[in-house]
Protein backbone atom coordinates (compact mmCIF):
# COMPACT_ATOMS: atom_id res chain seq x y z
CA UNK A 1 0.00 0.00 0.00
CA UNK A 2 1.43 3.41 -1.03
CA UNK A 3 1.98 5.70 2.45
CA UNK A 4 0.71 9.44 2.26
CA UNK A 5 3.29 12.49 2.08
CA UNK A 6 6.07 9.70 0.60
CA UNK A 7 6.50 9.85 -3.66
CA UNK A 8 6.84 5.78 -4.50
CA UNK A 9 5.53 3.01 -2.18
CA UNK A 10 8.44 1.38 0.34
CA UNK A 11 9.81 -1.89 -0.78
CA UNK A 12 10.00 -3.08 3.21
CA UNK A 13 8.47 -6.14 3.67
CA UNK A 14 7.95 -8.44 6.84
CA UNK A 15 10.84 -10.89 8.07
CA UNK A 16 8.44 -13.88 7.93
CA UNK A 17 7.61 -12.80 4.02
CA UNK A 18 11.04 -12.66 3.06
CA UNK A 19 12.04 -16.01 4.86
CA UNK A 20 8.90 -17.81 2.89
CA UNK A 21 10.36 -16.20 -0.12
CA UNK A 22 13.83 -17.55 0.38
CA UNK A 23 12.76 -21.01 1.45
CA UNK A 24 10.41 -21.28 -1.38
CA UNK A 25 13.21 -20.30 -3.98
CA UNK A 26 15.39 -22.96 -1.98
CA UNK A 27 12.67 -25.95 -2.77
CA UNK A 28 12.49 -25.06 -6.44
CA UNK A 29 16.11 -24.92 -6.71
CA UNK A 30 16.42 -28.82 -5.08
CA UNK A 31 13.02 -29.80 -7.55
CA UNK A 32 15.06 -28.80 -10.60
CA UNK A 33 18.25 -30.39 -9.45
CA UNK A 34 16.41 -33.98 -8.77
CA UNK A 35 14.92 -33.22 -11.96
CA UNK A 36 17.84 -32.82 -13.59
CA UNK A 37 19.77 -36.01 -11.87
CA UNK A 38 16.48 -38.10 -13.03
CA UNK A 39 17.16 -37.14 -16.77
CA UNK A 40 21.25 -37.57 -16.36
CA UNK A 41 22.08 -33.98 -16.97
CA UNK A 42 24.87 -32.59 -15.82
CA UNK A 43 26.59 -28.66 -15.89
CA UNK A 44 29.80 -30.05 -15.26
CA UNK A 45 31.85 -31.21 -18.84
CA UNK A 46 33.96 -33.90 -18.74
CA UNK A 47 37.48 -33.61 -19.30
CA UNK A 48 38.29 -35.42 -22.77
CA UNK A 49 41.54 -37.44 -21.51
CA UNK A 50 43.01 -37.86 -25.09
CA UNK A 51 45.00 -40.37 -26.00
CA UNK A 52 46.97 -42.26 -23.68
CA UNK A 53 50.87 -41.99 -23.39
CA UNK A 54 51.01 -46.30 -23.13
CA UNK A 55 48.98 -46.26 -26.39
CA UNK A 56 50.70 -47.72 -29.39
CA UNK A 57 50.75 -45.39 -32.59
CA UNK A 58 50.29 -42.77 -30.27
CA UNK A 59 51.90 -40.05 -33.06
CA UNK A 60 49.83 -41.28 -35.86
CA UNK A 61 46.10 -41.30 -34.26
CA UNK A 62 46.93 -37.51 -32.82
CA UNK A 63 48.47 -36.60 -36.76
CA UNK A 64 44.91 -38.56 -38.27
CA UNK A 65 42.94 -36.57 -35.67
CA UNK A 66 44.57 -33.44 -36.49
CA UNK A 67 44.37 -33.75 -40.34
CA UNK A 68 40.82 -34.45 -39.42
CA UNK A 69 40.16 -31.01 -37.97
CA UNK A 70 41.92 -29.62 -40.50
CA UNK A 71 39.65 -30.52 -43.18
CA UNK A 72 36.39 -29.56 -41.27
CA UNK A 73 37.52 -26.16 -40.39
CA UNK A 74 38.24 -25.93 -44.65
CA UNK A 75 35.15 -27.50 -45.10
CA UNK A 76 33.04 -24.32 -42.87
CA UNK A 77 35.50 -22.15 -44.13
CA UNK A 78 34.64 -23.12 -47.88
CA UNK A 79 31.29 -22.91 -47.20
CA UNK A 80 31.48 -18.99 -45.29
CA UNK A 81 33.24 -17.92 -49.04
CA UNK A 82 30.26 -19.75 -50.74
CA UNK A 83 27.46 -17.97 -48.86
CA UNK A 84 29.11 -14.63 -48.68
CA UNK A 85 29.56 -14.76 -52.16
CA UNK A 86 26.57 -15.43 -53.26
CA UNK A 87 25.11 -12.42 -51.11
CA UNK A 88 27.34 -10.24 -52.93
CA UNK A 89 25.70 -11.67 -56.25
CA UNK A 90 22.37 -10.97 -54.91
CA UNK A 91 23.70 -7.40 -53.88
CA UNK A 92 24.87 -6.36 -57.30
CA UNK A 93 21.75 -7.69 -59.18
CA UNK A 94 19.72 -5.50 -56.79
CA UNK A 95 21.88 -2.44 -57.46
CA UNK A 96 22.58 -3.19 -60.78
CA UNK A 97 19.01 -1.27 -62.39
CA UNK A 98 19.38 2.02 -60.28
CA UNK A 99 21.57 4.47 -62.03
CA UNK A 100 24.38 7.11 -60.43
CA UNK A 101 22.26 9.55 -61.61
CA UNK A 102 19.05 8.70 -59.35
CA UNK A 103 21.17 7.71 -56.02
CA UNK A 104 20.68 9.70 -53.04
CA UNK A 105 22.87 12.99 -52.96
CA UNK A 106 23.94 12.31 -49.18
CA UNK A 107 25.22 8.62 -50.77
CA UNK A 108 26.81 10.58 -53.52
CA UNK A 109 28.79 12.97 -51.56
CA UNK A 110 29.67 10.23 -48.88
CA UNK A 111 31.64 8.48 -51.84
CA UNK A 112 32.98 11.59 -53.30
CA UNK A 113 34.31 12.05 -49.11
CA UNK A 114 35.80 8.24 -48.80
CA UNK A 115 37.58 9.29 -52.59
CA UNK A 116 39.14 12.02 -51.19
CA UNK A 117 40.74 9.89 -48.15
CA UNK A 118 41.82 7.93 -49.92
CA UNK A 119 44.00 10.35 -52.09
CA UNK A 120 44.53 12.44 -48.98
CA UNK A 121 48.57 12.93 -48.79
CA UNK A 122 50.18 11.11 -45.46
CA UNK A 123 50.40 13.70 -42.94
CA UNK A 124 53.52 12.33 -41.44
CA UNK A 125 55.61 11.80 -44.41
CA UNK A 126 58.56 14.65 -44.87
CA UNK A 127 57.45 15.64 -48.53
CA UNK A 128 53.96 16.74 -46.71
CA UNK A 129 56.34 18.43 -44.05
CA UNK A 130 58.28 20.31 -46.44
CA UNK A 131 55.22 21.65 -48.73
CA UNK A 132 53.53 22.99 -45.85
CA UNK A 133 56.58 24.86 -44.55
CA UNK A 134 56.90 26.35 -48.14
CA UNK A 135 53.25 27.70 -47.84
CA UNK A 136 53.83 29.21 -44.57
CA UNK A 137 56.92 30.83 -45.95
CA UNK A 138 55.33 31.70 -49.16
CA UNK A 139 52.37 33.20 -47.06
CA UNK A 140 54.58 35.17 -45.35
CA UNK A 141 55.18 38.82 -44.88
CA UNK A 142 57.18 38.61 -41.89
CA UNK A 143 59.09 35.94 -41.13
CA UNK A 144 60.07 34.83 -37.19
CA UNK A 145 62.77 31.91 -36.84
CA UNK A 146 62.53 30.75 -33.06
CA UNK A 147 65.86 29.71 -32.02
CA UNK A 148 66.81 27.85 -28.72
CA UNK A 149 68.29 30.33 -25.92
CA UNK A 150 70.44 26.94 -24.77
CA UNK A 151 71.94 26.81 -28.32
CA UNK A 152 71.17 29.57 -30.36
CA UNK A 153 73.82 28.73 -33.25
CA UNK A 154 72.66 25.34 -33.34
CA UNK A 155 69.01 25.91 -33.80
CA UNK A 156 69.73 27.88 -36.88
CA UNK A 157 68.88 26.55 -40.42
CA UNK A 158 71.10 28.31 -43.35
CA UNK A 159 68.64 26.94 -45.81
CA UNK A 160 65.60 28.27 -44.65
CA UNK A 161 67.35 31.79 -44.60
CA UNK A 162 68.50 31.52 -47.63
CA UNK A 163 65.05 30.46 -49.34
CA UNK A 164 63.39 33.38 -46.99
CA UNK A 165 65.59 36.27 -48.43
CA UNK A 166 65.45 34.86 -52.52
CA UNK A 167 61.71 34.89 -52.18
CA UNK A 168 59.64 37.93 -53.56
CA UNK A 169 57.95 40.72 -51.81
CA UNK A 170 60.96 41.63 -49.64
CA UNK A 171 60.14 39.57 -47.00
CA UNK A 172 61.62 40.44 -43.60
CA UNK A 173 63.32 37.65 -41.00
CA UNK A 174 63.27 38.67 -37.08
CA UNK A 175 64.68 35.92 -34.77
CA UNK A 176 63.12 35.28 -31.48
CA UNK A 177 65.45 33.60 -28.58
CA UNK A 178 63.13 31.60 -26.61
CA UNK A 179 63.54 29.84 -23.22
CA UNK A 180 66.00 32.35 -22.04
CA UNK A 181 65.02 31.67 -18.80
CA UNK A 182 67.15 28.88 -19.03
CA UNK A 183 70.31 30.06 -19.56
CA UNK A 184 72.41 32.40 -17.78
CA UNK A 185 71.99 35.69 -18.02
CA UNK A 186 75.52 36.77 -19.40
CA UNK A 187 75.43 34.04 -21.83
CA UNK A 188 71.69 35.23 -23.03
CA UNK A 189 73.28 38.93 -23.47
CA UNK A 190 76.35 37.76 -25.54
CA UNK A 191 74.09 36.09 -27.91
CA UNK A 192 71.84 38.50 -28.22
CA UNK A 193 74.71 41.09 -29.13
CA UNK A 194 75.66 38.33 -31.62
CA UNK A 195 73.04 37.86 -33.60
CA UNK A 196 71.79 41.31 -34.08
CA UNK A 197 74.82 41.90 -36.42
CA UNK A 198 72.57 39.69 -38.54
CA UNK A 199 69.02 40.06 -37.77
CA UNK A 200 67.00 42.14 -35.24
CA UNK A 201 66.33 39.94 -32.37
CA UNK A 202 63.93 39.66 -29.46
CA UNK A 203 64.45 37.86 -25.91
CA UNK A 204 61.30 35.95 -25.67
CA UNK A 205 60.45 33.50 -22.30
CA UNK A 206 56.85 31.68 -23.26
CA UNK A 207 54.51 31.07 -21.29
CA UNK A 208 53.93 26.93 -20.52
CA UNK A 209 51.11 27.21 -18.46
CA UNK A 210 48.10 28.68 -20.54
CA UNK A 211 44.55 27.01 -20.64
CA UNK A 212 42.15 26.17 -23.25
CA UNK A 213 39.12 29.32 -23.38
CA UNK A 214 37.02 26.67 -23.26
CA UNK A 215 37.69 25.65 -19.83
CA UNK A 216 36.29 27.97 -16.91
CA UNK A 217 38.67 28.77 -14.17
CA UNK A 218 37.60 28.00 -10.81
CA UNK A 219 37.00 30.67 -8.89
CA UNK A 220 38.83 30.63 -5.81
CA UNK A 221 38.30 33.06 -2.30
CA UNK A 222 42.19 32.71 -1.42
CA UNK A 223 44.91 34.22 -3.13
CA UNK A 224 48.07 32.66 -3.68
CA UNK A 225 50.66 34.54 -1.83
CA UNK A 226 53.62 33.45 -3.82
CA UNK A 227 51.65 35.25 -6.58
CA UNK A 228 54.63 37.35 -7.77
CA UNK A 229 56.84 35.03 -7.04
CA UNK A 230 55.42 33.13 -10.04
CA UNK A 231 56.42 35.56 -12.59
CA UNK A 232 59.83 33.60 -12.83
CA UNK A 233 57.87 30.83 -13.72
CA UNK A 234 56.33 28.69 -16.19
CA UNK A 235 53.26 31.11 -15.67
CA UNK A 236 54.85 34.16 -16.38
CA UNK A 237 55.76 35.04 -19.94
CA UNK A 238 58.09 38.09 -21.12
CA UNK A 239 58.66 39.78 -24.64
CA UNK A 240 55.08 39.08 -25.42
CA UNK A 241 54.20 42.47 -25.62
CA UNK A 242 57.65 43.95 -27.03
CA UNK A 243 56.97 41.56 -30.07
CA UNK A 244 53.32 42.65 -30.13
CA UNK A 245 54.12 46.38 -30.28
CA UNK A 246 56.88 45.46 -32.86
CA UNK A 247 54.46 43.76 -35.44
CA UNK A 248 51.65 46.36 -34.90
CA UNK A 249 53.65 49.25 -35.53
CA UNK A 250 54.52 46.80 -38.92
CA UNK A 251 51.29 46.54 -40.06
CA UNK A 252 50.21 49.84 -39.19
CA UNK A 253 52.83 51.65 -41.39
CA UNK A 254 51.94 48.86 -44.52
CA UNK A 255 50.40 50.51 -47.31
CA UNK A 256 47.65 48.06 -48.09
CA UNK A 257 45.05 47.35 -46.04
CA UNK A 258 45.78 43.84 -45.59
CA UNK A 259 46.14 42.40 -42.32
CA UNK A 260 50.06 41.40 -42.25
CA UNK A 261 50.70 38.29 -42.02
CA UNK A 262 53.72 36.22 -40.10
CA UNK A 263 54.51 32.74 -40.47
CA UNK A 264 56.59 31.23 -37.35
CA UNK A 265 59.17 28.63 -38.43
CA UNK A 266 61.99 26.93 -36.57
CA UNK A 267 63.27 23.24 -35.53
CA UNK A 268 61.19 20.87 -33.77
CA UNK A 269 60.12 21.83 -29.90
CA UNK A 270 61.96 25.45 -29.72
CA UNK A 271 58.49 26.54 -28.93
CA UNK A 272 56.67 27.66 -31.98
CA UNK A 273 53.16 27.05 -30.88
CA UNK A 274 54.18 28.14 -27.32
CA UNK A 275 54.85 31.22 -28.48
CA UNK A 276 51.70 31.81 -30.08
CA UNK A 277 49.66 30.55 -27.33
CA UNK A 278 51.33 33.63 -25.18
CA UNK A 279 50.75 36.32 -28.04
CA UNK A 280 47.08 34.85 -28.41
CA UNK A 281 46.73 34.45 -24.50
CA UNK A 282 44.92 31.08 -24.79
CA UNK A 283 45.20 27.97 -25.83
CA UNK A 284 45.13 28.68 -29.48
CA UNK A 285 47.74 25.38 -30.88
CA UNK A 286 48.57 22.39 -29.54
CA UNK A 287 51.88 22.42 -27.79
CA UNK A 288 53.56 19.82 -25.72
CA UNK A 289 57.15 18.08 -24.77
CA UNK A 290 56.88 15.89 -27.94
CA UNK A 291 58.48 16.85 -31.14
CA UNK A 292 56.51 16.97 -34.58
CA UNK A 293 52.98 17.76 -32.74
CA UNK A 294 52.22 20.62 -35.43
CA UNK A 295 51.28 18.79 -38.93
CA UNK A 296 49.96 21.60 -40.74
CA UNK A 297 49.96 25.30 -41.47
CA UNK A 298 47.40 26.76 -39.02
CA UNK A 299 46.59 30.25 -38.66
CA UNK A 300 46.00 32.65 -35.36
CA UNK A 301 44.79 36.36 -35.18
CA UNK A 302 46.25 37.96 -32.61
CA UNK A 303 45.01 41.71 -32.86
CA UNK A 304 43.02 42.88 -35.91
CA UNK A 305 45.80 43.71 -38.36
CA UNK A 306 48.07 40.69 -37.54
CA UNK A 307 48.16 37.36 -38.06
CA UNK A 308 50.62 34.41 -36.91
CA UNK A 309 50.84 31.46 -38.73
CA UNK A 310 52.21 28.32 -37.31
CA UNK A 311 54.13 25.71 -39.30
CA UNK A 312 55.31 22.04 -38.63
CA UNK A 313 58.85 22.27 -37.64
CA UNK A 314 62.27 22.07 -40.06
CA UNK A 315 63.31 18.67 -41.05
CA UNK A 316 67.17 18.24 -40.13
CA UNK A 317 69.30 16.28 -43.09
CA UNK A 318 70.61 13.66 -42.22
CA UNK A 319 74.22 14.84 -42.93
CA UNK A 320 74.37 16.39 -39.68
CA UNK A 321 76.33 15.52 -36.84
CA UNK A 322 74.89 12.90 -34.56
CA UNK A 323 74.75 15.40 -31.58
CA UNK A 324 72.30 18.17 -33.71
CA UNK A 325 70.39 15.18 -34.81
CA UNK A 326 69.54 13.75 -31.65
CA UNK A 327 68.10 17.22 -30.36
CA UNK A 328 66.77 18.49 -33.61
CA UNK A 329 65.88 15.80 -35.93
CA UNK A 330 62.58 13.41 -35.67
CA UNK A 331 64.52 10.03 -35.84
CA UNK A 332 63.65 8.77 -32.49
CA UNK A 333 60.19 9.70 -32.72
CA UNK A 334 60.06 7.93 -36.59
CA UNK A 335 61.88 5.03 -35.22
CA UNK A 336 64.79 5.11 -37.24
CA UNK A 337 67.13 6.16 -33.70
CA UNK A 338 66.80 4.53 -30.29
CA UNK A 339 66.42 6.76 -27.79
CA UNK A 340 69.23 4.91 -25.87
CA UNK A 341 71.61 5.68 -29.18
CA UNK A 342 70.37 9.24 -28.66
CA UNK A 343 70.80 9.66 -24.77
CA UNK A 344 74.65 8.23 -25.36
CA UNK A 345 75.34 10.69 -27.83
CA UNK A 346 74.07 13.19 -26.10
CA UNK A 347 76.08 12.56 -22.58
CA UNK A 348 78.94 12.31 -24.83
CA UNK A 349 78.71 16.28 -25.39
CA UNK A 350 78.89 16.95 -22.20
CA UNK A 351 81.17 16.66 -18.97
CA UNK A 352 80.31 13.90 -16.81
CA UNK A 353 81.10 15.67 -13.16
CA UNK A 354 78.26 18.29 -14.26
CA UNK A 355 75.65 15.56 -15.22
CA UNK A 356 76.57 13.70 -11.51
CA UNK A 357 76.00 17.50 -10.16
CA UNK A 358 72.74 17.79 -12.15
CA UNK A 359 70.64 14.83 -12.29
CA UNK A 360 72.31 14.14 -8.37
CA UNK A 361 73.78 10.39 -9.16
CA UNK A 362 77.28 8.91 -8.38
CA UNK A 363 80.24 8.36 -10.53
CA UNK A 364 79.34 5.74 -13.73
CA UNK A 365 81.52 4.21 -16.49
CA UNK A 366 79.41 4.36 -19.17
CA UNK A 367 75.74 5.76 -20.52
CA UNK A 368 73.91 2.56 -19.66
CA UNK A 369 74.93 2.19 -16.13
CA UNK A 370 74.03 6.23 -16.11
CA UNK A 371 70.14 5.18 -17.28
CA UNK A 372 70.48 2.80 -14.61
CA UNK A 373 70.94 4.44 -11.88
CA UNK A 374 68.67 7.68 -13.53
CA UNK A 375 65.64 5.12 -13.57
CA UNK A 376 66.67 3.90 -9.90
CA UNK A 377 66.10 7.45 -8.91
CA UNK A 378 63.50 8.65 -10.57
CA UNK A 379 61.36 5.14 -9.96
CA UNK A 380 61.51 3.74 -13.36
CA UNK A 381 61.82 -0.18 -12.43
CA UNK A 382 60.19 -3.20 -13.97
CA UNK A 383 58.85 -6.08 -12.37
CA UNK A 384 61.60 -7.18 -9.51
CA UNK A 385 63.41 -4.33 -9.36
CA UNK A 386 64.87 -4.15 -12.94
CA UNK A 387 65.69 -0.72 -13.95
CA UNK A 388 63.47 0.13 -17.25
CA UNK A 389 66.48 2.06 -19.25
CA UNK A 390 64.05 2.83 -22.06
CA UNK A 391 61.80 4.73 -20.03
CA UNK A 392 64.49 6.68 -18.49
CA UNK A 393 66.25 7.81 -21.86
CA UNK A 394 62.74 8.69 -22.97
CA UNK A 395 62.75 11.06 -19.67
CA UNK A 396 66.38 12.59 -20.39
CA UNK A 397 65.78 12.96 -23.63
CA UNK A 398 62.52 15.07 -22.93
CA UNK A 399 64.52 17.20 -20.66
CA UNK A 400 66.68 18.28 -22.73
CA UNK A 401 64.22 19.11 -26.24
CA UNK A 402 61.58 20.58 -23.53
CA UNK A 403 61.99 23.25 -21.22
CA UNK A 404 63.17 21.65 -18.07
CA UNK A 405 67.28 20.97 -18.42
CA UNK A 406 69.31 24.08 -18.05
CA UNK A 407 72.52 24.02 -20.79
CA UNK A 408 74.15 26.69 -22.54
CA UNK A 409 76.91 27.75 -25.10
CA UNK A 410 79.55 30.20 -25.85
CA UNK A 411 78.53 32.98 -27.93
CA UNK A 412 81.21 33.56 -31.02
CA UNK A 413 83.10 36.53 -30.15
CA UNK A 414 84.18 37.20 -34.11
CA UNK A 415 81.63 35.92 -36.22
CA UNK A 416 81.87 36.64 -40.19
CA UNK A 417 78.54 36.72 -42.39
CA UNK A 418 77.15 33.80 -43.71
CA UNK A 419 77.32 33.46 -48.36
CA UNK A 420 73.85 34.37 -48.06
CA UNK A 421 74.34 37.68 -46.22
CA UNK A 422 75.86 40.89 -46.74
CA UNK A 423 76.06 44.26 -45.22
CA UNK A 424 73.11 45.74 -48.03
CA UNK A 425 70.92 42.52 -46.18
CA UNK A 426 71.56 43.53 -43.15
CA UNK A 427 70.34 47.04 -43.87
CA UNK A 428 67.64 46.22 -45.00
CA UNK A 429 66.55 43.52 -42.16
CA UNK A 430 66.57 46.10 -39.95
CA UNK A 431 64.79 48.71 -41.90
CA UNK A 432 61.13 49.34 -40.59
CA UNK A 433 61.89 48.37 -37.29
CA UNK A 434 62.11 50.65 -33.68
CA UNK A 435 65.44 49.55 -32.83
CA UNK A 436 65.67 51.64 -29.66
CA UNK A 437 62.45 50.31 -28.99
CA UNK A 438 63.43 46.47 -29.25
CA UNK A 439 67.11 47.44 -27.33
CA UNK A 440 64.80 48.55 -24.75
CA UNK A 441 62.35 45.92 -24.57
CA UNK A 442 65.16 43.21 -24.47
CA UNK A 443 66.62 44.93 -21.36
CA UNK A 444 63.30 44.92 -19.60
CA UNK A 445 62.98 40.93 -20.39
CA UNK A 446 66.04 40.27 -18.79
CA UNK A 447 65.36 42.39 -15.84
CA UNK A 448 61.99 40.56 -14.95
CA UNK A 449 63.49 36.90 -15.86
CA UNK A 450 65.24 35.11 -12.99
CA UNK A 451 67.87 33.11 -14.89
CA UNK A 452 70.10 29.96 -13.27
CA UNK A 453 73.40 30.25 -11.72
CA UNK A 454 76.36 29.72 -14.25
CA UNK A 455 77.58 26.38 -12.27
CA UNK A 456 74.22 25.04 -11.71
CA UNK A 457 74.23 25.23 -16.25
CA UNK A 458 75.80 22.40 -18.63
CA UNK A 459 78.30 23.45 -20.85
CA UNK A 460 78.15 22.13 -23.95
CA UNK A 461 79.97 22.92 -27.48
CA UNK A 462 77.27 24.03 -30.34
CA UNK A 463 77.73 22.07 -33.63
CA UNK A 464 77.45 25.45 -35.78
CA UNK A 465 74.42 25.69 -37.86
CA UNK A 466 71.87 22.72 -38.53
CA UNK A 467 71.27 21.83 -42.40
CA UNK A 468 67.81 21.21 -42.86
CA UNK A 469 65.18 20.16 -45.65
CA UNK A 470 63.01 22.71 -47.58
CA UNK A 471 62.58 21.21 -51.17
CA UNK A 472 60.99 17.79 -51.78
CA UNK A 473 63.21 16.33 -54.27
CA UNK A 474 65.86 17.18 -51.07
CA UNK A 475 63.91 14.60 -49.11
CA UNK A 476 63.24 11.84 -51.86
CA UNK A 477 67.00 12.07 -52.49
CA UNK A 478 68.29 12.54 -49.40
CA UNK A 479 71.12 9.37 -48.29
CA UNK A 480 73.69 10.18 -45.07
CA UNK A 481 76.40 12.14 -45.94
CA UNK A 482 80.06 12.44 -45.72
CA UNK A 483 79.50 15.46 -42.65
CA UNK A 484 78.27 13.22 -40.25
CA UNK A 485 80.45 10.64 -40.72
CA UNK A 486 83.54 13.32 -40.74
CA UNK A 487 81.86 14.89 -37.43
CA UNK A 488 81.84 11.45 -35.87
CA UNK A 489 85.65 10.97 -36.55
CA UNK A 490 86.21 14.36 -34.97
CA UNK A 491 84.20 13.45 -32.44
CA UNK A 492 86.58 10.84 -31.41
CA UNK A 493 89.81 12.24 -32.07
CA UNK A 494 89.02 15.65 -30.17
CA UNK A 495 87.27 13.69 -27.60
CA UNK A 496 88.34 14.66 -23.70
CA UNK A 497 89.61 12.45 -21.10
CA UNK A 498 86.97 12.80 -18.67
CA UNK A 499 83.86 12.20 -20.89
CA UNK A 500 80.70 10.28 -20.11
CA UNK A 501 81.68 7.23 -22.40
CA UNK A 502 84.93 6.05 -20.19
CA UNK A 503 87.50 3.43 -21.71
CA UNK A 504 85.28 0.05 -20.36
CA UNK A 505 83.30 0.67 -23.85
CA UNK A 506 86.20 0.95 -25.93
CA UNK A 507 88.37 -1.57 -24.42
CA UNK A 508 88.72 -3.90 -27.31
CA UNK A 509 90.37 -2.57 -29.99
CA UNK A 510 88.93 -3.25 -33.63
CA UNK A 511 90.83 -6.27 -34.65
CA UNK A 512 89.81 -7.94 -31.82
CA UNK A 513 85.97 -7.14 -32.51
CA UNK A 514 85.97 -8.47 -36.19
CA UNK A 515 86.61 -12.07 -35.70
CA UNK A 516 83.33 -12.00 -33.09
CA UNK A 517 80.87 -10.41 -35.86
CA UNK A 518 81.98 -12.72 -38.13
CA UNK A 519 80.67 -15.62 -35.92
CA UNK A 520 78.02 -14.31 -33.53
CA UNK A 521 77.06 -17.99 -32.48
CA UNK A 522 80.23 -18.45 -31.18
CA UNK A 523 81.90 -16.99 -27.65
CA UNK A 524 85.58 -16.63 -28.16
CA UNK A 525 88.33 -16.01 -25.63
CA UNK A 526 90.97 -13.53 -26.25
CA UNK A 527 94.80 -14.79 -25.04
CA UNK A 528 95.75 -12.91 -22.47
CA UNK A 529 99.71 -11.95 -22.76
CA UNK A 530 101.64 -13.04 -19.67
CA UNK A 531 104.66 -11.27 -18.13
CA UNK A 532 107.26 -13.96 -17.50
CA UNK A 533 109.71 -11.43 -15.68
CA UNK A 534 107.63 -11.65 -12.39
CA UNK A 535 107.85 -15.52 -12.22
CA UNK A 536 109.61 -16.62 -9.09
CA UNK A 537 111.81 -19.05 -8.11
CA UNK A 538 108.91 -20.47 -5.72
CA UNK A 539 106.30 -20.59 -8.43
CA UNK A 540 104.92 -24.05 -8.72
CA UNK A 541 105.82 -25.91 -12.64
CA UNK A 542 102.61 -27.73 -13.17
CA UNK A 543 104.48 -29.23 -16.08
CA UNK A 544 106.54 -31.35 -13.75
CA UNK A 545 103.70 -33.11 -12.68
CA UNK A 546 101.45 -33.43 -15.57
CA UNK A 547 102.73 -33.93 -18.61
Amino acid sequence: MKRPKLKKASKRVSCSKRYKIQKKVREHARKLRKEAKKKGVSKRVKKDLGVPSSAPFKEEILREAEQRRQQIEEEKQRKRQAKKEERAQKRKKEKEPASKETEPKVKRARQDEDSEKQTAPDKNSKQYLCSELNKVIDASDVVIEVLDARDPLGYRCPQLEEAVLQREGNKKLLLVLNKIDLVPKENVERWIQCLQQEFPVVAFKASTQIKDKTVQAKKSRIVASNEVLDKSRGAACFGNSLLTELLSSLAASKQDEASLRVGVVGFPNVGKSSLINSLKGVLACNAGVKRGITKSMQEVHILKNVKLIDSPGVIASRSNPPASMALRSLQVEEGQESVLEAVRTLLKQCDKTQIMLQYTVPDFRNSLEFLSLFAKKRGFLQKGGIPNTEQAATAFLADWTGAKMSYHCKAQENSSLPAYMSDAVVAEMKNGWDLNQLQRGNEESLKGVKFPNQASSISIISKGPTAGLLNVSDVSEEKPGVAATEAEQNDENNEPEQTTEEASETVEPEKQKEPLKKQPGRVQFQSVPIDISRSTDDAYDFNTDFK
